[in-house]
């Protein structure tokens, strides 16, 4: 019944492609400037730092949201990747993730608080998110490559694509989740929609908005290795030069860095939240 292929979507797919290198590319290119920028910021700057000064931040940041364990733990699993030689990969991962995190926070935020304050605007996102949510994350890499080129600042376009989703997701759901009864009350006492969103709506789906923010930032980090698949450098690349080379001890340390950083930052995070949610 279906021997012959009836819809060439591929061939669309390629020609929609084809057409948008070839017409928009100084488009796309504006597009990546803020990116690339902000990549080679963060990256230059925590590369600039002495190892030490990033370790003590990092404790410091565990110890004001968590507590001494998780400094401990933060100070241990920073100097344990500095010890396997990881220590610019692990820096120049971190500077993707910032980065990714930073464009995923400024436009997922406000389209999570559209999307919460109105379902007509929640209906027409959802399919997009959805789409965003179960499309392979190698799938992204192609048309990336051709509009972006290669290197970290397609890596962190395609982390930015795969990533986007949660925090959006659910800054609606905390937008949805505050009781109309306290928005009726602000409303009666005089706020008007501005001030409702900002003193009441936002404050108190803080807590979900974060576990969005946590979500992201793991999301960035799973896409880590992907990306090196395209020329994105940190610690993806030990890893599949691990996996080409088949050097399973290469592989395997460079990917416990990813596990060591990724716990901190996951412990950091939820500490974050958890503090909102106890105010």
């Amino acid at each position: 019944m279906f021997e012959d292929k009836m819809i060439p979507l591929d061939a669309w797919v390629t020609g929609l492609v084809d057409w948008l290198v070839e017409n928009h590319r100084e488009f796309f290119q504006l597009l990546k400037w803020p990116v690339d920028k902000t990549l080679t910021g963060f990256d230059m700057g925590l590369n600039f730092l002495s190892p030490v000064v990033v370790i003590l931040a990092v404790a410091l940041l565990a110890w004001r949201f968590s507590g001494k364990g998780l400094a401990v733990f933060s100070i241990v699993a920073m100097v344990f990747i500095g010890l396997l030689g990881f220590w610019e990969d692990t820096m120049t991962t971190l500077a993707m993730v910032l980065s990714s995190v930073l464009f995923c926070t400024i436009v997922g935020i406000p389209l999570g608080i559209a999307a919460g304050r109105s379902d007509g605007f929640d209906k027409v996102l959802r399919p997009f998110l959805d789409a965003m949510q179960t499309t392979p994350s190698f799938v992204y890499l192609v048309p990336i490559v051709m509009l972006f080129s290669v290197g970290n600042v397609a890596g962190v376009l395609a982390t930015i694509i795969f990533c986007m989703p949660p925090i959006i997701r659910l800054t609606s759901l905390g937008i949805r989740q505050v009781h109309p009864e306290l928005v009726e009350a602000a409303l009666a006492f005089g706020a008007n929609q501005w001030q409702v969103l900002v003193k009441v709506q936002v404050p108190l789906a803080m807590p979900t908005i974060l576990a969005g923010l946590n979500q992201t930032i793991m999301m960035a980090l799973a896409m880590v290795v992907i990306a090196a698949l395209i020329g994105a450098g940190g610690l993806g690349s030990p890893v599949v030069l691990g996996l080409n080379s088949l050097d399973i001890g290469l592989a395997v340390t460079a990917g416990l860095s990813i596990v060591l950083l990724a716990m901190v930052l996951d412990r950091i995070t939820q500490s974050m939240a958890g503090k909102n949610t106890n105010r």
